[in-house]
C-alpha cells in the first residue's frame, strides 16, 4: 500500500492505495466523486476527464500515485462553492449540449481547459479540441454551440474553480 496526498477541488485529502490504483477509481471509491465517468477503459472516450495543475487529463490512464501533492479538480468542483454554475455548465444547459449526460462530466472539463489556454476558439478550434470526448447522444453540434457561447460569456477571463 502506499499513502498518498492531494487536494481535490479545493480540499485536501489523503488515502492508502495500491499501486496499480488509478485516478478515477481513487476519486470515484475512495472519495465518493462519481461525476468522474468511466466509459472505455481504453482511454477513447474522455468520459474521465478531470484537471491534474490545471490541466486536461483522462483519469482512466494515470496512476493516483502521479497525482501525488497535486492540485485535482473533478466536475464537482467545476461550479462556485456558493452553487453558482461555471459559465460553461450554464452554457450547455441553455444550448442542450447534453443528452443523456454520460460523456457531459469529459466534455465540461475538456472545454474549461480549452477555454483556459484558448478563450476565443473557433469552431473548428472546439471540434478539434474534442476529439478525445466520444459523445453517442448529440452529434456535438450543440456541445460545441455551448462552449463557443461560454467563450463568449467568458471574455472578462476564466473563473475559479470552487474551494
Amino acid at each position: 500500500m502506499t499513502k498518498l496526498s492531494m487536494t481535490v477541488n479545493g480540499k485536501a485529502v489523503s488515502g492508502e492505495i495500491e499501486g496499480r490504483t488509478l485516478l478515477v477509481d481513487f476519486l470515484r471509491q475512495n472519495l465518493g466523486l462519481t461525476g468522474t465517468h468511466v466509459g472505455c477503459d481504453t482511454s477513447q472516450c474522455g468520459c474521465c476527464v478531470v484537471h491534474v495543475d490545471g490541466r486536461s487529463v483522462k483519469s482512466c490512464t494515470m496512476l493516483a500515485a502521479q497525482a501525488e501533492g497535486a492540485e485535482v479538480t473533478t466536475v464537482e468542483g467545476l461550479a462556485q462553492a456558493d452553487g453558482t454554475l461555471h459559465p460553461i455548465q450554464a452554457a450547455f444547459r441553455e444550448h442542450h449540449g447534453l443528452q443523456c449526460g454520460f460523456c457531459t462530466p469529459g466534455m465540461l472539463m475538456s472545454a474549461a481547459d480549452l477555454l483556459q489556454q484558448n478563450p476565443s476558439p473557433t469552431e473548428h478550434e472546439v471540434r478539434d479540441w474534442l476529439e478525445g470526448n466520444m459523445c453517442r447522444c448529440t452529434g456535438y453540434h450543440n456541445i460545441v454551440k455551448a462552449i463557443l457561447a461560454a467563450a463568449e460569456t467568458m471574455k472578462g477571463g476564466m473563473p475559479q474553480a470552487a474551494e
